[in-house]
């Protein structure tokens, strides 16, 4: 099972859409920009009073991947190898994620393949978003 997730006042959010199987990515209404991970202001205009959470379609493309034969997280080491793949979010490319690909076998990465968001559980009961090929 995967390594707890503990949510603070910035990321709570993020993490409560997930237990809920939404993927939310924070957006700020001042400048209409969405950014990831989530901080106290934009990074684009500084805005920190126009900050929202926005629903994203959960689909996405895999833009690049590695496989993880030595992780530093004791909790991770029970799966090695496993992939470790970067998604671009369809809703904005310029938006990525990483993702344990669930069901694709290691190195067997299909790059440029879409995928959709899927939400498993961790050790504290968490949901955390992961992707699967579509």
């Amino acid at each position: 099972m995967k390594q707890g997730v503990i949510a603070d006042d910035l990321t709570r959010p993020f993490w409560e859409a997930a237990n809920e199987g939404r993927l939310v990515i924070q957006n700020c209404a001042a400048c209409d920009r969405l950014q990831n991970p989530p901080l106290p202001a934009c990074s684009k205009c500084g805005s920190g009073d126009d900050l929202e959470w926005k629903q994203m379609s959960g689909r996405g493309t895999i833009y690049n991947y590695c496989v993880v034969y030595d992780c530093p997280v004791a909790l991770l080491q029970e799966d090695e190898p496993f992939n470790l793949a970067v998604i671009m979010l369809e809703d904005d490319p310029g938006i990525q994620m990483y993702s344990h690909l669930p069901g694709t076998p290691v190195d067997d990465v299909p790059v440029g393949a879409g995928v959709e968001v899927v939400f498993e559980t961790t050790a504290n009961g968490q949901k955390v978003p992961e992707w699967r090929v579509a």
